[in-house]
């Protein structure tokens, strides 16, 4: 089992800057990708980013050149730095893990909000 943990959400103006941080803990062994997941009121949730194990980063097209994801394994931690945010970037963020058995992320954390104003 993957515990996971977010952190760093809040209230930011329109092109401010925020630092997530997802902290996972139990069998982080088995983990081969972290991704950063949002959702917005009524709508459907949708990754933003994620890496792999072996490093490899993977953006949605709307956060490409403004989000940066990034991960330390010593600390068992993923980040996500969003800079140059917009109002359309408010929503729920959420971490998830994909373990090496698993098809698709099968491990989440509670989530964090963040709100861009105008």
């Amino acid at each position: 089992q993957v515990q996971l943990v977010e952190s760093g959400g809040g209230l930011v103006e329109a092109g401010g800057s925020l630092r997530l941080s997802c902290a996972a803990s139990g069998t982080t062994f088995s983990i081969i990708a972290i991704g950063w997941y949002r959702q917005a009121p009524g709508k459907q949730r949708e990754l933003v980013a994620a890496i792999s194990s072996g490093g490899s980063t993977a953006y949605a097209d709307s956060v490409k050149g403004r989000f940066t994801i990034s991960r330390d394994n010593a600390k068992n931690t993923v980040s996500l730095q969003m800079n140059s945010l917009k109002p359309e970037d408010t929503a729920v963020y959420y971490c998830a893990a994909r373990a090496a058995t698993a098809t698709r992320y099968d491990s989440w954390g509670q989530g964090t909000q963040v709100t861009v104003s105008s």
